[in-house]
């Protein structure tokens, strides 16, 4: 992995971050198979999260433990997933034969994210099958494009209505990563839990490699 620790990169000690999210890409034929097969392995239900109109892209999502989620989502024919970073990266990790596309943290304030990265946040907001509207501001998915072991940020702003509010009976215990732990570290600038669930794998390709999960069955890995 090439080194970018470097430069405006780490973020603030004081921005409070936490793990909230591992998304799953697939195509949209395959989004039904996936989401079943998937629920099946960790013998959870997901639930149908909407569509996401400025990112071209739709989801489904399990809410765990811990207020985490898992993110199962899918590029739809629309111009909007050519043009928007999210779904360029949805479709392409796709258009590979889909997998684990990547992870998110959330934060409290995005501010010292968007002083330190020098560039803006952008607007991001996903309308449920009833017409809710979750909204929220991101930044990162160039990054993730580029290096895919890096997270995103996202600072929700939708209150109560975060898609795992509700919790689960299944917890997300790990997530196996490919890449420098240096780099990430740099990029995090934190030890708080988001780096407490990561293990460091070798393979082939930089990025997410797995998730174990602890269920009612048992610890269930899905790779």
């Amino acid at each position: 992995m090439g080194a970018r620790a470097d430069g405006p990169r780490a973020i603030d000690k004081m921005t409070a971050m936490r793990l909230d999210h591992v998304s799953y890409a697939c195509a949209p034929g395959e989004l039904a198979e996936v989401v079943q097969r998937i629920g099946s392995d960790l013998g959870a239900a997901f639930v149908d999260g909407g569509l996401h109109p400025s990112f071209g892209t739709r989801n489904f999502i399990l809410p765990l433990a811990d207020g985490v989620y898992v993110e199962v989502v899918a590029a739809l024919d629309h111009p909007a997933a050519d043009k928007a970073p999210f779904g360029q990266a949805v479709r392409r990790r796709a258009s590979e034969g889909g997998g684990w596309l990547g992870w998110v943290v959330s934060v409290d304030s995005m501010a010292p994210i968007e002083r330190r990265l020098g560039r803006a946040s952008v607007t991001g907001h996903r309308v449920r099958p009833d017409g809710t509207d979750l909204c929220w501001r991101q930044i990162g998915v160039l990054d993730l494009l580029e290096d895919p072991q890096l997270p995103y940020f996202i600072e929700w702003e939708s209150g109560d209505r975060h898609p795992a509010t509700a919790g689960g009976i299944v917890a997300l215990e790990s997530i196996e990563l490919n890449g420098d732990a240096a780099v990430l570290g740099a990029w995090l600038d934190s030890d708080d839990a988001p780096l407490s669930r990561i293990t460091w794998v070798e393979d082939e390709e930089p990025g997410i490699v797995a998730c174990g999960f602890q269920t009612p069955r048992g610890f269930v890995r899905i790779d």
